[in-house]
């Protein structure tokens, strides 16, 4: 192209698939058409929209047990089914648009319309979706439009041969953290190329719904960085909003849902922008649901402290703070937490025993104990309280024991600092799925005990009901107890104290049975509670209830309780 500034070679901005050559850094279009009889055919229907939704977040890439890239037929083939089988009814896909720095973890895109050419062809993305769709998956991507790859021979970046014909210009186009360009999205031909590029994921690739990246960054000037955000109108709409960028969202949840009422989108917010997840025609800005993303953030803060320090209060604070009527996905940790770095909640827990003393035939330590036992609470509890939907990053149904680090060489940053690769090693960029799989390993029941999560909330649908209310939440003795739907949880969050007839609010009258308890053996727990055991409850007031039961509740374990005529199972879960 002719461009003020020269003549420039670059992709085009709507290119569908492009490739890296062998031994060249650059990637190149490509004009991909294959014959018809080789153009792949969805043969599926898309599943119905979940009332309660819980997501696998995964990457395609390092979803094999091997330090290799996977490829999207294989990942069809190894770990869609074993997404199935685990009771999640929504896979969450990373990395989908194509990004040449594979390190970015596909947030850094050079080819907006384009999918990943290192995981096989467009059509093997396609066969990946329907093949979701026929185990009654729905499949959400992770999409960028927050930001874009500042890459000129393959990206969008000096796309005309100015730095204005997607973005801004000078320092407001530029995000200084994320060394990537911003999008001026009062620009006419951003938006036609934005809310092109959601359709055609939509109608192409016959994806299910979004998770929007980045909202935060797009709806604020200042990023959101550096700023803690309390919930004060004055910090949604003043100066440092950008209008244009949440007209845009509003645009593209009201073509989203739109073009297809069954869309799901989802926005990574952690500002709380009012009407947020309000439909566009009551004033909204149209998302179905926010990330909840304090949640997260505060389960490190607190395993960063004593088990004497934390506060009952602040746990269920911290979970149930969140605006009226807008729904929430609810996440312990995501692929964020799981980043070179930082640390799972399984390594904060654990750390180092995690290598030597998770094998059945070895004995086990305290803090291996400590460490299996609350990584079980910790998930429940976020479940149970936290949203109504639910996530988690592949591998961490297990306590994966291994950080992620992607391949990449030395890396020089703009201020001139050296950030050290690892000598573009695949050893942590991979998945040890058969670590969860094996019976003579800890980790298995960490597993099984997220499968019955699962199990549980098919079965009760707790996370979508309109019924929640916290009983107690008690300092001295470290005990949560709230009703979600018709199910009764305790959490006995004490180091050593274990309680004998301990009484616990109800709502509803009758005999109530164990439905899931974190003490069972199958989840690596030490058997301390009877599951035929029978509860029945008596009248008169107790914890702001009308009636109430007795219980046992051992140290560091959560048990849930429903009436029995409740007991449903369905028939269509594995």
């Amino acid at each position: 192209m002719d461009t003020p500034s020269g003549l420039k070679d670059s992709i085009s901005a709507w290119i569908k698939f492009s490739v890296q050559a062998p031994g060249e850094i650059p990637y190149n279009g490509i004009y991909y058409d294959p014959p018809e009889e080789e153009k792949y055919e969805f043969k599926h229907p898309r599943p119905e929209k979940p009332k309660s939704l819980r997501i696998y977040e995964c990457h395609v890439g390092m979803s094999s047990t091997e330090p290799i890239i996977n490829t999207y037929a294989n990942f069809r083939d190894d770990v869609l089914p074993r997404i199935k089988r685990l009771g999640y009814n929504a896979v969450q896909i990373m990395a989908i648009q194509e990004h040449s720095y594979y390190a970015s973890f596909g947030y850094h895109v050079t080819n907006f319309f384009a999918p990943s050419s290192r995981f096989g062809t467009p059509d093997d993305l396609k066969s990946l979706i329907d093949r979701a769709h026929e185990l009654g998956l729905v499949v959400l991507m992770d999409i960028v439009h927050s930001h874009s790859s500042n890459n000129t021979l393959d990206g969008l970046n000096m796309f005309d041969g100015t730095d204005t014909c997607y973005f801004h210009s000078g320092s407001r186009g530029y995000h200084w953290m994320w060394d990537s360009r911003l999008f001026n999205y009062g620009h006419w031909e951003v938006l036609r190329y934005l809310l092109s590029n959601a359709r055609w994921w939509l109608e192409e690739y016959k994806f299910d719904g979004f998770r929007f990246d980045g909202v935060t960054s797009m709806m604020y000037t200042h990023h959101g960085l550096s700023v803690a955000f309390t919930g004060n109108y004055n910090e949604y709409f003043g100066l440092e909003t950008d209008v244009d960028a949440v007209v845009y969202l509003m645009l593209v949840n009201d073509l989203i849902h739109g073009l297809f009422p069954s869309a799901i989108t989802i926005g990574e917010d952690v500002s709380g922008m009012p009407t947020f997840c309000i439909p566009v025609q009551d004033g909204g800005v149209g998302f179905d649901y926010r990330l909840h993303m304090a949640i997260a953030d505060k389960w490190i803060e607190m395993l960063k402290k004593r088990d004497e320090d934390w506060k009952m209060g602040d746990i269920t604070h911290t979970l149930t703070n969140r605006r009226w009527l807008e729904k929430c996905v609810a996440y312990a940790e995501s692929h964020d937490q799981a980043l070179v770095g930082d640390k799972t909640i399984a390594f904060w827990l654990m750390d180092k025993d995690m290598y030597d003393f998770m094998a059945l035939d070895r004995p086990s330590t305290p803090m291996i104990d400590r460490g299996i036992a609350l990584h079980k609470m910790i998930r429940l509890i976020t479940m149970g309280l936290g949203g109504e939907g639910y996530l988690n990053f592949m591998g961490n149904e297990f306590g994966h024991p291994e950080w992620i680090d992607f391949p990449r060489g030395e890396q020089r940053l703009p201020d001139g600092s050296v950030i050290s690769g690892n000598n573009f090693s695949y050893d942590k960029c991979r998945r040890r799925f058969d670590l969860g799989d094996a019976e003579y390993l800890r980790y298995r029941g960490m597993q099984e005990f997220d499968l019955s999560m699962q199990h549980l909330e098919e079965t009760y649908g707790f996370m979508t009901s309109e019924h929640q209310f916290i009983s107690r939440k008690d300092e001295g003795d470290r005990i949560i107890v709230f009703e979600r739907g018709n199910l009764v949880f305790v959490f006995n969050f004490h180091w050593s104290n274990s309680y004998f007839d301990y009484k616990i609010g109800c709502n509803k009258p009758g005999k109530y049975k164990v439905v899931l308890d974190s003490d069972d053996p199958l989840f690596g727990g030490f058997s301390r509670i009877d599951h035929n055991a029978e509860y029945f409850t008596a009248e008169g007031w107790y914890d702001d209830r009308p009636r109430s039961f007795m219980v046992y509740a051992p140290a560091r374990t959560s048990v849930v309780y429903a009436l029995i005529e409740d007991e449903v199972k369905p028939s269509n879960f594995p």
